[in-house]
């Protein structure tokens, strides 16, 4: 791609977190709730997704937070883009453990979205995110947002 170029993204089933034709990805399912902005989840990691050991490494929580973020978006147009996070661990996240993955639209501004997404585990906050993301295509509905 050049200086200049707009970005082009095409739809597959590759994805590392949600992408049913990814053998070593994490396959997870997220629910889309377009009335309220919002996504979620319910999923356990197993021991190949630790970092220290019974812990789940902190980038695959950062990458959970980032995915669970675009899809709450996806009831507002069909392509997104991170273009910021900032994540906030709070407690390590064990593994084999029931995670709640969720997500919320805040704030549009154009065709940037402030999202906060959020990992609990039985209703205790594990790892929070602000997310920035960007509506790449013409699908954008700001009228539409809550």
């Amino acid at each position: 791609m050049t200086e200049g170029e707009n970005l082009q993204v095409e739809a597959d089933s590759g994805c590392f977190v949600c992408g049913l034709d990814n053998p070593a990805g994490l396959q997870i399912q997220l629910k889309v709730d377009s009335q309220n902005s919002s996504a979620s989840s319910q999923l356990s990691l197993d021991a190949r997704f630790q970092g220290w050991q019974g812990v789940i490494h902190g980038g695959i929580l950062a990458t959970l937070l980032d995915e669970v973020a675009i899809y709450a978006c996806r009831g507002q147009g069909e392509q997104f883009v991170t273009t910021g996070i900032n994540v906030r661990y709070r407690k390590p996240v064990p593994v084999d453990c029931a995670i709640d993955l969720s997500a919320k639209v805040v704030e549009v501004r154009r065709k940037i979205y402030k999202v906060e997404s959020r990992i609990e585990i039985s209703g205790v906050l594990y790892a929070a995110a602000e997310v920035q993301v960007m509506c790449l295509d013409g699908s954008h509905r700001v009228d539409s947002y809550k």
